[in-house]
């Protein structure tokens, strides 16, 4: 298939950026989303031009790095998919492909369609994690009865991948989903109990200090969400944020 790509390039994060429009032809419909991406910069560094910066690592859909804004949605067209696993029988020859980068104010762009998603990082590290004091009386977790549903529960929201498109997608540049998800899947389980109050509360800290928006309960990020992450987790971090706010 032949496409007609207009694509946003911006030098650095100071640069003012443009839509560019490139062709790309004998486009394979069994190529990913990625792999044509790969035969444009290939025709773009064989005619001395700056390949299209973009960012991938897994192509698996597993690492959530392959963010991109295509045709006005996040990680185009299909549903429950990433970016590296879109496939171009997702479209028509002769379509014309819009492909731009996550845009969010906590998201600022790096070059082309690279944007600095460490922020996501940085709430992490304020509480997405577990502390073990292993001196002496140490659990076996495996022999701590969980109920099946609470463990589904929090093996859902351990999905999320953090790629950022819930924030993408929202128009408050929300990250509630994300960090809705990161609260989830240890508050769901015994282990994540001792730090339950200060966990939540310094995510939602840090989530705030990052620039993000707040939710307004229309529901696009788990829409556009590539593992389909439930609002449901948003609702128990609130309850959980409630809980450590007046305890």
């Amino acid at each position: 298939m032949n496409l007609t790509l207009k694509i946003w390039r911006q030098k650095s994060p100071k640069d003012r950026g443009a839509i560019v429009d490139y062709k790309v032809t004998d486009i394979s419909e069994h190529m990913s989303f990625l792999e044509m991406m790969d035969v444009l910069n290939e025709q773009l560094i064989a005619s001395g031009e700056d390949p299209v910066a973009f960012d991938h690592d897994c192509r698996e859909g597993i690492c959530g790095s392959c963010s991109m804004f295509i045709n006005g949605e996040a990680h185009g067209p299909s549903k429950g998919t990433t970016t590296c696993q879109l496939h171009m029988r997702s479209f028509k020859d002769g379509d014309t492909i819009f492909i731009e980068p996550f845009r969010a104010k906590a998201f600022p762009v790096i070059k082309d369609l690279v944007v600095d998603r460490s922020a996501f990082e940085r709430i992490q590290q304020a509480g997405g994690y577990i502390s073990v004091n292993t001196s002496g009386n140490t659990q076996d977790a495996n022999v701590i009865p969980i109920p099946k549903a609470d463990a589904d529960l929090a093996m859902d929201a351990a999905a999320c991948i953090g790629c950022g498109a819930c924030v993408a997608t929202c128009k408050n540049s929300s990250a509630m989903l994300f960090v809705g998800a990161k609260v989830s899947q240890y508050a769901l389980l015994p282990q994540g109990q001792v730090e339950a109050k200060e966990r939540v509360r310094n995510m939602v800290a840090q989530m705030d200090a990052e620039g993000f928006g707040n939710c307004t309960n229309t529901g696009a990020c788990e829409v556009e969400c590539p593992k389909e992450i439930s609002l449901n987790n948003i609702a128990r971090m609130n309850r959980e944020f409630l809980k450590a706010s007046v305890d």
